[in-house]
């Protein structure tokens, strides 16, 4: 018995499927690959804003769809909302500032700002200082969390660190640290991979007295 207990022991500890040691390289490298193979996908998520210069927390929960190529729409339940139609990017954050909706080309550049995936995972080894940072359990799903530093200083953030699903090599949960000291916290609650999703799912309409303005370039957005 205490041999059959040994080999067994052996058996999990050599078996890669059950081992916990996972490098930074690895971690990042398999979300990528997951990333590459969304032809679209649908995440529902909970988002909490904490401000240290005013002291002030804000949650919000909202829904993110994503098309290849070059489709996407986040919708938050405070009424905000962000569209990449695929011609032009719409931001229209009424709870930040009402009666207004920015317009701008769409560009691979300026979506990648308001999609974290993409954000995170385009290109990451070059563009990011990557470590590894530990494990967690997310929603009862077993995650390996790396960190992320950018190499240039940006707009986005100075510090991310991204909790990856074990299994299916998802974004389960990540943390934003942005230049101005705001910090975000996002949990996925409820992913769904290569639904189907028609192109009707990314039009936005212009609410009624609402302002648009045109701008050229996304310099950041606090949503």
């Amino acid at each position: 018995m205490r041999k059959l207990a040994c080999i067994a022991a052996a058996a999990i500890a050599a078996s890669p499927v059950m081992s916990r040691a996972q490098s930074a390289d690895d971690i990042i490298d398999r979300a990528v690959a997951a990333y590459s193979r969304l032809n679209s996908m649908r995440a529902e998520f909970r988002q909490t804003l904490t401000n240290p210069l005013t002291g002030s927390t804000q949650t919000t929960s909202g829904v993110i769809i994503r098309k290849k190529p070059n489709l996407l729409n986040v919708n938050f339940e405070s009424g905000d909302r962000i569209v990449a139609d695929g011609s032009t990017l719409w931001l229209y954050l009424p709870s930040s500032a009402p009666g207004q909706v920015v317009r701008m080309p769409y560009s691979g550049a300026n979506a990648s700002a308001v999609d974290p995936a993409d954000q995170f995972l385009n290109s990451p080894r070059t563009r990011f200082t990557v470590s590894s940072a530990g494990t967690a359990t997310i929603g009862g799903r077993a995650t390996h969390a790396v960190t992320l530093v950018p190499k240039r200083a940006n707009n986005a953030f100075t510090t991310a660190k991204v909790w990856i699903d074990d299994k299916d090599s998802s974004i389960r949960q990540f943390d934003l640290e942005s230049p101005n000291g705001l910090r975000r916290h996002v949990v996925i609650t409820s992913f769904t991979a290569n639904p189907t999703l028609n192109r009707s799912s990314f039009r936005f309409k212009v609410p009624k007295g609402a302002k648009v303005v045109d701008q050229s370039a996304l310099t950041g957005v606090a949503y």
